[in-house]
């Protein structure tokens, strides 16, 4: 059965072990190998940690998926980032910047749970709307998006990826969906 719960300090490893292995199944295909192949579990656990986002003064809330006491998905939702940027943050919407799921788990449930908590704590928050960025290659959160009511609202940006040794970053193209809270 599924439960979830917000993030604690002692998580980030076994939440950085879910987004790795998301990226690395999710992403298969149009992210380049060479960046796949030298995603760290260890190293993301850091970066969480050093990040805060199990604060709760953290301007962001994670709220993990767990099954018999084992992470199996998290999201992450907060104001809006303007330009994607954590610093400049617009306060009269909402937005789920994370939401991943141990691909052995992927269409049960589990995702749509998860996002179900994200748009009661933006609802909570006092959002009527929320945005959520998605890899326009990446047809399966794009479906879930269109399964779940957010649509495609015209932004879009362009991830830079970057690559070792110093090479130019690969552009990958992301389109920005946007829901309604109040329905």
């Amino acid at each position: 059965m599924l439960t979830i719960r917000r993030e604690e300090p002692d998580d980030a490893e076994a939440v950085a072990r879910v987004h790795v292995h998301g990226w690395q199944a999710g992403y298969a295909g149009f992210m380049p190998d060479e960046v796949l192949g030298r995603l760290n579990v260890v190293a993301w656990a850091q970066r969480r940690r050093d990040v805060g986002t199990a604060d709760p003064e953290h301007p962001f809330t994670t709220l993990l998926g767990e099954v018999d006491g084992l992470v199996v998905g998290f999201t992450t939702f907060g104001p809006y980032r303007r330009n994607q940027d954590r610093d400049d943050l617009d306060q009269t919407v909402g937005e789920v910047v994370a939401l991943y799921v141990e691909p052995a788990r992927w269409g049960d449930g589990t995702a749509a749970a998860l996002l179900d908590a994200a748009r009661s704590g933006l609802t909570e928050r006092g959002w009527a709307g929320y945005r959520a960025w998605v890899l326009a290659d990446n047809r399966r959160a794009r479906r879930f998006c269109e399964r779940a009511g957010l649509s495609p609202d015209g932004e879009r940006s362009t991830y830079q990826v970057p690559l070792a040794g110093g090479g130019p970053p690969v552009g990958l193209v992301e389109l920005r969906y946007a829901g309604r809270l109040d329905r």
